[in-house]
């Protein structure tokens, strides 16, 4: 895990992604649960992991280069935005979890159509912290 980010990443999320975790981590979990998880965000250092690992991990589908809110990021990275480091709770192994990408996942899908070795900035979180 390196520390340094690819240049088309803020150095920090954006304020909304972290209630947009919560909100979506409360599919996962109770409301109440899912407000700390996404609360404990705020308090890790950033790290990175490559995009290829991080669909892997989470075992989620790449979304189609096509899809309308990959298509908005690869836009933004384009123009020359700068897109929000993704938020992430571990996955675990024994328990047969795979990681969450409680927000950014078109973010990922979007940087893996530009370099699938791409390190991504994460905040990585333990759902038991």
């Amino acid at each position: 895990m390196k520390k340094n980010s690819s240049p088309h990443w803020k150095k920090k999320s954006d304020e909304h992604d972290y209630p947009a975790a919560a909100n979506f981590l409360t599919l996962l979990m109770e409301p109440a649960r899912a407000k700390e998880v996404a609360a404990c965000f705020k308090n890790v250092s950033i790290t990175t992991f490559q995009v290829k690992d991080l669909l892997r991990a989470s075992r989620l589908p790449l979304l189609p280069i096509d899809n309308y809110h990959v298509k908005k990021d690869l836009k933004k990275v384009k123009q020359g935005s700068l897109l929000s480091p993704v938020l992430l709770v571990r996955g675990d192994i024994e328990g047969d979890r795979p990681l969450i990408i409680a927000d950014g996942y078109h973010r990922v899908c979007a940087s893996y159509y530009l370099n699938e070795n791409s390190e991504i900035p994460c905040h990585l979180v333990n759902s038991v912290t």
